[in-house]
């Protein structure tokens, strides 16, 4: 009897210590435990997101990958794997599992250290969402005081949504929906029961179940997860069986774009990461830029093609690696090369006489054929080739590691250019950017010629110093001597002695006719006629900045500093009438509500109602939007006449009609306008042209400086680039001319003179003026009136430093 009451009293003894123990730690710990409230509006880490102006994914930036979903999304299998793998009990606890709790406690006793902690889904919650990972019993204490809080705050969904969010499940996946994308590439609504069941076995050990890195565990710790749940009732016998023999078909997806756009997408980020800081990676926003898919996907292939058809043109520089003749070691090497561009890495693995065999990093090998290869003689030298091949084996040999491509389900021959391009296209009525390309590969370089390389643009510069001529009294018909001309320094030998690109003279010759045949010596004359100082002036409302102009009469021939990106934007004024617009990228930034954060309101040009009512002298255009919501689309700025702009865009379709750009001609449009440029020995190449809808830039060259070789000019390289992009995006397009402005008079020309011509003049023309700058019949000006833009002296001689 004695030692009953003894084994009473002791037992209720212990309990008064555990309940004073417990209390005592509770009343210890409860005032430094979080608000559990708190879990309603809880901000989870989500990256950021690039997207077209059609809504297609250009590219995720995070270190977390996160897409948070609903309770009411996820499948009811999952849930049920779920509670198989982590708390078949979750259903009837109040956030802690007594049974789990003591096993966790008499497991310490025995092993003296924590080895299981008998945590339910809610305390899991608890630890992921307010505690450390920490092994101690005082965080097992708040972790079990918060998740009673949890339980008796949040409903039992509620308690999933949070948990299936949050978890990490390898390979940067936060939550069940990243981790269904990550190894199967699909939505988690769309995974199969087994799917679902493997996704389910993670929680408890990322690595160790990783279905990439062990596969056999993965599948070991999954079909235990179905057995469970067949002996919990949530599947039946056939759903088990069928689920036991599907194979595991988990591979690593990365974030898979839907637009290949990667210069856009880091443009993207750095906007955002000024915006917004770090934050930006983190807080979910979601960007939507003004790139049309289909435009940006024009401007992808178009560059691609570009440089590969004129790197061809300059021959085969050889194998990148000879990998000898075992085949063991080819899949080693191929894996650690990427593919660019789409240009993919394969070792040849047979020579034959009708073509070769390759095999490529999937360890599948593929025929070439032998016409595919018919370009590749030696490269020698920038102008220099070797002989042509007259079969395989005279390009490659056995174990070479060379590129392919892949058109119409063909293996094409070819290999990665050393040339690079640059594209550029905006809408000129705005200057939203709807297709940039920065290069020939961003996985080769992430330096974006569109916007960072200052290269000289060469005569795609003219035309703003022939704008700058018309807008001081010259008309597309004044005669301009096209003739040598030599600057000297005075008291120093140095001279200057500038030339036309075939070392011809033509004699006096129309501005027009000068621009289309690109007569240097005619630029020169015009920018030395209407003042360096008047020309920079005028020029920098185009945009330009004054430092990259240089103060001397070589800027008539394009000697200036400047990025694709703005040269494209400077051309936007004549194709838009005469207005300024800025370029931008970003369209609208939403947070992860979905709320807007920002629209995009750029200046844009007017409609004929605002536009009318700015030209009137009482009212500029910052008046006529002044007084206005800032939400109210904003005026851009007028800085040419428009007559002038209509008369550049005339002078510029000759450039395609009868010029250096005749190659345009291919497009059958009556609409484009545009410009060749070509620097001194051919370091660079240019093409600048437009509609009235869309304005677009290419240049090409090498990044370090260097011929681009013989016979290589703007309407070669660049040209072929802009054609094959704008034939793309304006295809079953209208044409759209400008409309004519008033003041413009149509006047048949005397060629000889450049004057009115008077009835019966042989041969004479029709050209477009200003009504106030229309010549006078030849009858009207005296014989020793000079006119702007008269012929000068063949042999006049300037100071050098005019230049």
């Amino acid at each position: 009897m004695r030692l009953l009451k003894f084994l009473l009293w002791s037992s209720l003894g212990l309990l008064c210590a555990v309940l004073l123990s417990i209390s005592g730690a509770f009343l210890y710990l409860n005032p430094n435990l979080p608000s559990v409230e708190s879990l309603r509006n809880v901000q989870l880490q989500i990256p950021l997101r690039v997207f077209s102006a059609d809504e297609k994914l250009i590219a995720e930036f995070g270190e977390m990958r996160r897409s948070p979903i609903r309770f009411e999304e996820i499948p009811e299998d999952f849930i049920h794997a779920l509670l198989a793998a982590e708390d078949d009990n979750f259903a009837n606890h109040y956030g802690v599992d007594v049974t789990g709790l003591m096993r966790a406690a008499a497991q310490l006793l025995k092993s003296g250290h924590i080895q299981t902690g008998g945590s339910t889904i809610t305390m899991q919650v608890a630890k992921n969402y307010f505690l450390t990972s920490e092994r101690s019993f005082s965080r097992k204490i708040s972790e079990i005081l918060l998740a009673l809080q949890i339980e008796r705050e949040l409903s039992k969904n509620e308690i999933l949504e949070l948990y299936v969010n949050k978890i990490y499940l390898g390979h940067r996946a936060y939550g069940i929906e990243a981790a269904s994308q990550v190894y199967y590439g699909q939505s988690i609504k769309d995974l199969s029961l087994a799917q679902l069941a493997m996704i389910a076995g993670l929680p408890k050990a990322p690595s160790a179940f990783n279905p990439l890195v062990n596969p056999t565990r993965s599948k070991e710790r999954r079909d235990w997860i179905l057995g469970r749940m067949q002996k919990l009732g949530y599947i039946d016998q056939q759903r088990y069986e069928q689920a036991i023999a599907e194979s595991e078909t988990a591979r690593y997806h990365g974030a898979s774009p839907e637009l290949e756009a990667p210069y856009i997408a880091e443009m993207a980020r750095a906007e955002m990461v000024g915006r917004y800081g770090s934050a930006a990676y983190t807080d979910g926003f979601r960007v939507v830029t003004s790139v049309r898919s289909d435009r940006q996907e024009a401007a992808n292939q178009a560059l691609i093609d570009g440089l590969i058809s004129y790197d061809q043109r300059h021959g085969y520089r050889g194998a990148e690696a000879q990998l000898g003749t075992e085949r063991s070691t080819w899949l080693d090497e191929l894996s650690s090369r990427r593919a660019l561009s789409g240009l993919q890495p394969a070792v040849v693995s047979q020579v034959g006489n009708d073509g070769i065999q390759v095999l490529t990093r999937d360890g599948q090998e593929h025929a070439v054929s032998w016409d595919s290869m018919k370009w590749a003689r030696p490269h020698l030298a920038t102008n220099s080739l070797g002989p042509r091949p007259t079969k395989p084996s005279d390009v490659v040999k056995l174990g070479d590691l060379v590129r392919i491509r892949w058109t119409d389900k063909h293996a094409l021959f070819s290999q990665i250019p050393q040339a690079q391009a640059a594209l550029v296209s905006l809408d000129p009525q705005d200057g939203s950017i709807e297709a940039l390309a920065g290069g020939f590969s961003f996985g080769q370089s992430k330096y974006n010629r569109a916007i960072q390389a200052k290269r000289q643009p060469g005569s795609s510069f003219k035309p703003f110093v022939y704008s700058a001529a018309l807008d001081a009294g010259y008309t597309a018909a004044t005669l301009v001597n096209d003739s040598p001309i030599v600057f000297v320094e005075e008291g120093m030998d140095r001279v200057w002695r500038p030339k036309n690109d075939n070392n011809t003279f033509l004699g006096p010759i129309r501005m027009r006719e000068a621009l289309y045949k690109s007569r240097n010596l005619v630029s020169i004359r015009l920018l030395q006629a209407i003042g360096i100082d008047y020309a920079l002036d005028y020029i920098t409302r185009f945009g330009f900045k004054r430092e990259d102009l240089p103060r001397n009469l070589s800027l008539a021939l394009g000697t200036a500093t400047l990025t694709p990106m703005e040269i494209a934007t400077g051309w936007t004024v004549f194709a838009n009438g005469g207005y300024r617009i800025e370029p931008y990228l970003i369209e609208r930034i939403e947070d992860r509500q979905g709320e807007v954060l920002f629209t995009a309101n750029p200046p844009r040009v007017p409609h004929e109602q605002i536009a009318a009512q700015e030209d009137s002298p009482a009212v500029s255009s910052a008046e006529a939007v002044a007084g206005e919501d800032e939400s109210a689309p904003q005026v851009a700025e007028r800085i040419i006449d428009e007559r002038t702009a209509y008369i550049m865009t005339s002078m510029l379709q000759d450039v395609i009609k009868r010029g250096t750009g005749r190659r345009a001609l291919a497009l059958g449009r009556n609409d484009l306008a545009g410009k060749t440029g070509t620097t001194n020995d051919s370091f660079d190449s240019w093409f600048s042209g437009y509609n009235a809808d869309i304005v677009t830039t290419v240049w090409s060259g090498f990044d370090q400086p260097r011929s681009l070789g013989r016979n290589e000019y703007g309407g070669t390289v660049a040209l072929p680039i802009w054609m094959s992009y704008m034939g793309t995006v304006l295809k079953d397009q209208p044409e759209h001319l400008p409309p004519e402005p008033e003041g413009i008079l149509t006047l048949r020309v005397d060629p000889v003179s450049g004057r009115a011509a008077s009835p019966g003049t042989p041969d004479a023309y029709f050209e477009v003026f200003k009504s106030e700058d229309s010549p006078p019949p030849m009858n009207e000006l005296a014989p020793d009136l000079q006119i702007p833009g008269s012929p000068l002296p063949a042999n006049e001689a300037a100071p050098l430093d005019l230049f």
